[in-house]
């Protein structure tokens, strides 16, 4: 092993302090570095395939310098009270909040689509029923369909993961849904979307935005 100037940290539980791996997943992980634990390994504990709805709000920086940071804090609170109750509705196995994002992760790719628009739905009403001085918020959604490790706060870490959170939060504008090629193959033939491919610059993989049919 290769001898350092500096000191490593290579106590699991200290790693865990960290938050972004429990202890086992740190203790792994060394092992899978010293060559005790193979990379198959790994992943026959860690991996699994799941959808991911990766949700961010558009504006909330502007937001923030215009109206101050209470204001941004109660359009955070306005989405988050209408959305939970429709990752639940959903079925939605694990939802996260992370400063103005909200991540949830479905055992069906299906249900995950619905949700998206469903978010949109009831968003775009609850603003309609906002006091004029309040800067209503929109979403901006990216879903991904796929194998990633069950690891980190969203149990959701990898390729596709990577891939969701693009489309969500650098991709998308308000009131769009933007779905990877993965996702798009396992829901193209559902009743009710359409889905166009789309390029941008930033992003090196196919990707699709959805949209209602009817």
């Amino acid at each position: 092993m290769t001898a350092f100037p500096f000191a490593l940290v290579e106590d699991p539980e200290e790693l865990g302090t960290l938050r972004m791996w429990d202890r086992a997943i740190y203790a792994d992980l060394i092992a899978c570095r010293e060559g005790r634990l193979s990379e198959a390994g790994f992943n026959a504990k860690h991996r699994y395939t799941t959808a991911i709805l990766g949700l961010d709000m558009t504006g909330f920086t502007h937001s923030s310098i215009a109206h101050g940071d209470l204001h941004s804090m109660l359009r955070i609170l306005d989405v988050h009270r209408v959305c939970l109750p429709i990752f639940r509705e959903f079925e939605a196995h694990q939802v996260r909040a992370f400063a103005d994002d909200l991540y949830g992760t479905f055992p069906d790719p299906r249900r995950a689509l619905d949700c998206a628009f469903e978010i949109h739905r009831r968003v775009a009403a609850f603003n309609a029923r906002l006091p004029g001085d309040r800067h209503p918020a929109q979403c901006c959604v990216g879903l991904g369909y796929g194998a990633v490790l069950r690891i980190g706060p969203d149990h959701a870490m990898g390729r596709e993961m990577n891939r969701t959170s693009k489309l969500g939060e650098d991709i998308a504008e308000g009131g769009e849904t933007l779905v990877t090629d993965d996702f798009h193959a396992a829901v193209r033939d559902r009743p009710g979307y359409r889905f166009e491919p789309r390029t941008h610059a930033a992003v090196g993989f196919p990707f699709y935005a959805a949209f209602l049919s009817g």
